[in-house]
């Protein structure tokens, strides 16, 4: 009876997990790359607004890097947004040859506002067709207008491009910003983009028509306020298309401290929003509204690393259970889930981290082996561990030496650094 009771509260434990892991790996076995569009003349009129808070150093870099990208001159404007700055930031912005909106605001503090008063005043001089924003520390790949452009024509209203690391080469944690990033910006949105619901947005890279802009009005004024209006968005039933072979690049923190700092304001924003998101999930069963689902899902779902560590325990608890001679049924579905974390490196640039997570997998694997073998469940012991140790030995060594890999990692010191010298040979 004991024995019985366990299982199911195993069982119980295992089913958030199931969903979690299930809807990451439909995610990545559907992020297959997707063709862009074709070239065609350029027509939307775009307004990029950078909001920028005391970023005296860099902002003049910034403004002339995207002053450089490949669309015509007539067509697009930069806007830089000085938000409550104590240096020269404004100064700095229109030497280097932006517009500049200066914003004061004692109470009202943070991007939300800034982006607030840009795309009041875009929509107050009816110039452009569209908005883009982009960080004040991020350059830009020139096709970012154009890509963007070729999809408005097309009739999309928000856009996302992929967001990632501008400097990682600058220590371990920019490093492992190029993993997070490479599957949460990259992974995530392909998959997202093939099932034809909301990629989301990212903060940097965004592209909104201004017809949406006045149908939805941005106030979104949380620590995730990209998030927030994404969500606002979708509940609107509006989609964000994912503009993959466009690119933003941020600069990513170093310090200790500010990383901890980071993580820590991202994680609450998002929690801010899960009270949101449930209500949301409600809708999107009662509606049958996939878009909806999607995004409720998205906020939900917890990092890897949270969920890894309780697949883990419950390998080893299902093990000790069936050690015990109780039913077999929870390790194989924690296995499933053990199995279904290894299959999300299946569709990233380089299989990075494969070998932690392989030895994470495998070692419980192989020991859960030795204990049911010797319990007498082999058969459905077996079964399990299959799916379980197939995945993280798939993990091990495949796709290191892919042309996609070097293309995306061409630094071949940082590849050596990444996969511990895999790549070696490849570089």
């Amino acid at each position: 009876m004991l024995s019985l009771l366990a299982a199911a509260l195993l069982c119980l434990a295992a089913a958030p997990l199931i969903c979690a892991v299930g809807y990451l790996t439909l995610l990545t076995l559907c992020s297959k790359r997707i063709a862009p569009p074709a070239p065609i003349e350029p027509r939307t009129r775009f307004v990029v607004v950078v909001p920028a808070h005391d970023e005296e150093a860099g902002i003049g870099a910034t403004v002339r890097s995207l002053l450089e990208v490949a669309y015509p001159k007539e067509l697009f404007r930069l806007l830089v947004v000085a938000d409550n700055c104590q240096d020269g930031t404004a100064d700095a912005a229109r030497a280097a040859g932006a517009e500049v909106l200066v914003r004061t605001s004692a109470d009202k503090r943070g991007k939300g506002f800034a982006l607030e008063l840009a795309y009041q005043t875009v929509l107050a001089q009816a110039w452009a067709g569209a908005v883009v924003v982009i960080d004040a520390d991020t350059v830009a790949s020139p096709d970012l207008l154009s890509a963007c452009d070729a999809r408005l024509q097309a009739g999309a209203e928000a856009l996302q491009a992929h967001y990632g690391v501008r400097n990682p080469d600058a220590g371990w944690r920019t490093r492992l910003m190029v993993i997070a990033l490479s599957l949460f910006h990259g992974v995530r949105s392909l998959g997202r983009e093939r099932l034809g619901v909301s990629c989301g947005l990212r903060g940097n890279g965004m592209c909104f028509t201004t017809g949406l802009l006045g149908r939805v009005p941005h106030d979104a004024y949380s620590l995730v306020e990209d998030l927030e209006y994404g969500l606002k968005l979708g509940a609107a039933g509006v989609a964000v298309r994912y503009v993959g072979e466009a690119r933003v690049l941020g600069e990513m923190v170093t310090g200790a401290a500010a990383s901890v700092s980071q993580r820590r304001r991202w994680e609450e924003g998002r929690g801010q929003l899960r009270k949101l998101a449930r209500g949301m999930l409600v809708k999107a069963l009662q509606t049958r509204s996939g878009l909806l689902l999607d995004l409720a899902l998205d906020v939900m779902v917890p990092p890897l690393a949270q969920l890894a560590a309780p697949v883990l325990l419950g390998l080893l608890l299902s093990a000790a259970l069936v050690w015990t001679g109780g039913p077999a049924l929870p390790l194989g579905l924690f296995g499933a889930c053990a199995a279904g974390l290894g299959l999300l490196r299946r569709s990233m640039p380089v299989q990075v981290l494969s070998r932690a997570t392989a030895w994470t997998v495998l070692v419980p694997s192989v020991l859960v082996t030795l204990f049911s073998f010797g319990n007498g469940h082999p058969e459905w012991t077996a079964a399990a561990l299959a799916a379980t140790s197939g995945g993280a030995l798939l993990l091990a060594r495949p796709m290191l030496h892919s042309a996609e890999a070097k293309a995306e990692f061409a630094p071949t010191s940082f590849r050596r650094w990444l996969l511990g010298g895999a790549t070696a040979s490849a570089g």
